[in-house]
């Protein structure tokens, strides 16, 4: 039988029943419970909806049953790597239920996230995965109050009314700073920002932890805050700290993420800057890059796919268990040496 002429109205599910010769229930079987239907009725039907270039109508079928076959990711920076490694640990665990991601990237804007959080919405996703501007916004609360799951994604809320994923950033910003102050280190720097982010706050605290656990001079820390965490960011930084007097410029420095230590990595090479011999730098996150770097970049391992994997079987598990218990894992992280701070 031909397919379709470019422009024809789309076979429907009668036109499969008519070729195949069964009743519309039995397509509706072959659909939806295939295992209702006999092997050789189920070809038929299957054959037919070949000939006729037949496609589901996924639409009409969410519309009756309230929930659409995908979830979301809301995703803080789609540029940074870590977030889309993130994302591949849901998209596994979405394939593995045979549902679809869906991706979106708030640019760590709070308007634009909630722009998201609203589309989704109508689009009636089974669950909505965030890594958020702001944890606490109310706009979580009112998504989740009117049925959708909510899962906050390496970030952690004041209170326990959502499932999140995180990992100790204090814990992980202590073993950066107590890695330098092993290594002989007594001025550094901690790079990163802005400090609203939950994230940034926390490495720093745990920064001055370890900083004022090993009884040093508090100003022996040196704070460059930065307008975002990109590699640009991390080159400005690099700039501002060649610019110190030789008296002040620390001999290593604790970048709050790898685009930043990146970046810093890269302004230090181009100023004839050796690394570590003249400045120690360790990252945050351990993407795939830092280790690939021109040194070999010293990072704060974070288990990217595993905070994915482990927030979608959240969220699965609020979606489909009127009985859901709220859970907020945290893991922790791993500081991994390398070159930049080894020599």
């Amino acid at each position: 039988m031909p397919g379709r002429e470019p422009g024809a109205r789309s076979a429907s599910v009668k036109d499969v029943a008519a070729a195949a010769g069964v009743s519309l229930g039995t397509v509706s079987n072959v659909l939806n419970r295939p295992d209702r239907v006999s092997p050789e009725t189920r070809e038929r039907v299957q054959r037919a909806m070949s000939d006729l270039g037949f496609v589901r109508n996924e639409s009409a079928r969410q519309l009756r049953a309230g929930t659409s076959r995908t979830l979301a990711y809301v995703m803080l920076d789609a540029s940074n790597p870590f977030f889309t490694d993130v994302a591949a640990g849901i998209d596994t665990a979405a394939e593995s239920v045979d549902l679809a991601l869906v991706l979106c990237n708030s640019r760590n804007s709070a308007q634009r996230e909630r722009s998201h959080l609203a589309l989704l919405e109508q689009q009636r996703v089974q669950g909505v995965l965030i890594t958020p501007v702001e944890p606490d916004s109310p706009a979580l609360e009112e998504l989740a109050q009117r049925g959708t799951p909510v899962v906050v994604v390496d970030r952690t809320r004041a209170d326990q009314s959502f499932c999140s994923v995180a990992v100790d950033d204090v814990l992980g910003g202590r073993l950066a700073v107590e890695h330098l102050l092993d290594r002989g280190h007594t001025r550094v720097a901690y790079v990163g920002g802005p400090r609203h982010l939950g994230q940034v706050a926390d490495r720093l605290r745990g920064a001055r932890d370890a900083w004022s656990a090993a009884g040093r001079p508090e100003d022996a820390l040196v704070e460059v805050e930065t307008a975002a965490l990109t590699v640009n960011e991390g080159r400005e930084a690099g700039a501002r700290l060649a610019g110190l007097p030789a008296r002040r410029r620390p001999t290593a420095a604790f970048c709050a993420n790898d685009l930043l230590a990146l970046g810093l990595l890269q302004h230090a090479i181009s100023s004839g800057v050796r690394v570590p011999e003249e400045l120690a730098i360790v990252g945050y996150d351990d993407i795939d890059f830092a280790a690939a770097a021109a040194v070999p970049l010293t990072s704060v391992r974070q288990p990217r796919q595993l905070l994915g994997r482990t927030a979608a079987e959240l969220v699965l598990d609020e979606s489909a268990n009127a009985d859901h218990t709220h859970r907020q894992v945290l893991f922790t992280p791993e500081l991994v040496a390398r070159a930049s701070t080894l020599g």
